[in-house]
């Protein structure tokens, strides 16, 4: 249960991609890691645990273990919600709302009559005349009202929100300005779910909260990464603008992967021939959510490949390569699972259907390494409340620090899992 209040603390209170790495900050410094800037010189120290922050939205931390190679799960700490305009204030017909724009790709309809708090990061003129960022959290909730049944008759059957019209949030009845920080000269900020996570389910097995895509895959790579004996070099890679398509300074597209663990090499004092072998006995765990199988509408699914809740890790594949996962790669992953008797399952899109995409495609362009795609199984993805099984979270958990923890060794066409 204690894991479940840490995660559970996690999901509510990580609105943005800026307060989940504050709180990932927080839970890696309370394990004794130490944080690097990108500005200073490195000096890594064999057994020693770091992390960087790139623009307040994005951490990678490591520990260093003796052995050439990196172990590297990624994930992202980003999810579709609502980003405030500019000169947001909108007054009419004796209401004050707030102009905003949709970032990612919601449910948007689940976002109506929900509760949603202004999250994220101002930027601040000091004294001095100095600029600086600034963690945001609004202390107040707005909604966004649905239109009554009464005065739109085919909401039930052909309603589409109009995102300029349809998903403005009411601020004040009358005239409301917008309440920031003193000395406030740019922001960004979002409407992000507020809602407070809750057991479900007939004996409370399931979890219904915000942002389960994919502060769940975060929350568990950080909480491996801190438990786990490293013998290589192990890498909590956590990203932003995977929802945007991550081609950002902060996304997966950048160079922000390569770079650390090229700074990691060099401060160790290997060249380039050494960092060249290290990513040859490397493995990337590309980690976000899968789709389980829909108890409503089950025939969304693949005829063969049905995740379920409960039915352990999903393993993702896609003939197009929307998924990393290849042969080789996935039996590398059971065999992981095998040995602590971590519960898997399998994931395919229906052929006919479009499959979505993660940041494990994107991140091999920075650095190539052998990677598989995996994740928790949910329902909803990308609503604003999702729904995944506690049993698959705790096989996660599991599954990663036994990941962390191995010696998997690639030699031509064959590789060794110790």
């Amino acid at each position: 249960m204690q894991i479940m209040n840490g995660l559970l603390q996690f999901l509510e209170t990580s609105y943005t991609p800026y307060h989940a790495v504050n709180n990932a900050q927080k839970l890696l410094t309370d394990h004794g890691f130490t944080r690097l800037h990108e500005s200073e010189k490195w000096e890594i120290k064999a057994g020693g645990k770091y992390f960087v922050v790139r623009g307040g939205s994005a951490l990678i931390a490591f520990t260093v273990g003796e052995k050439h190679g990196y172990r590297i799960v990624a994930s992202h700490t980003d999810s579709p919600c609502l980003k405030l305009k500019n000169n947001p204030v909108m007054l009419s017909d004796g209401y004050t709302r707030l102009n905003t724009e949709p970032y990612g790709g919601g449910i948007w309809y689940s976002f109506f009559d929900r509760p949603l708090r202004i999250a994220g990061r101002t930027v601040g003129k000091k004294k001095n005349g100095a600029l600086e960022s600034r963690l945001y959290t609004g202390g107040y909730t707005l909604v966004v009202p649905s239109v009554a049944v009464h005065m739109n008759r085919e909401v039930n059957s052909n309603f589409a929100p109009n995102p300029q019209t349809d998903l403005l949030p009411l601020y004040a009845v009358g005239e409301g300005a917008l309440a920031l920080p003193e000395n406030t000269v740019a922001y960004d900020l979002y409407l992000a779910c507020a809602q407070t996570p809750f057991f479900c389910g007939a004996n409370g097995e399931l979890i219904g909260t915000p942002r389960a895509d994919n502060l769940t895959s975060v929350y568990s790579s950080l909480r491996a990464i801190v438990s786990a004996k490293p013998s290589a070099v192990n890498v909590c890679a956590c990203f932003d603008s995977e929802e945007v398509g991550s081609r950002t300074l902060q996304g997966a597209g950048s160079d922000f992967l390569r770079t650390t663990l090229e700074r990691i090499a060099e401060s160790r004092k290997e060249g380039k021939e050494d960092f060249a072998r290290a990513l040859s006995s490397s493995f990337l765990l590309s980690l976000d959510n899968a789709h389980a199988v829909h108890p409503n509408r089950p025939e969304k699914c693949d005829p063969t490949n049905r995740p379920v809740l409960g039915g352990g890790i999903v393993i993702k594949s896609h003939a197009d390569r929307a998924y990393t996962t290849d042969a080789l790669t996935c039996a590398v992953v059971q065999s992981i699972f095998d040995k602590v008797n971590v519960k898997y399952q399998h994931f395919y899109n229906r052929s006919d259907m479009r499959s979505g995409s993660t940041l494990g495609a994107i991140s091999l362009a920075q650095v190539g390494v052998p990677s598989c795609d995996i994740g928790l199984a949910q329902l909803a993805m990308h609503s604003a409340v999702e729904t995944f099984s506690k049993d698959d979270y705790a096989a996660l958990e599991q599954g990663l620090l036994t990941f962390y923890e191995c010696d998997v060794c690639f030699k031509g066409d064959t590789v060794t899992v110790k």
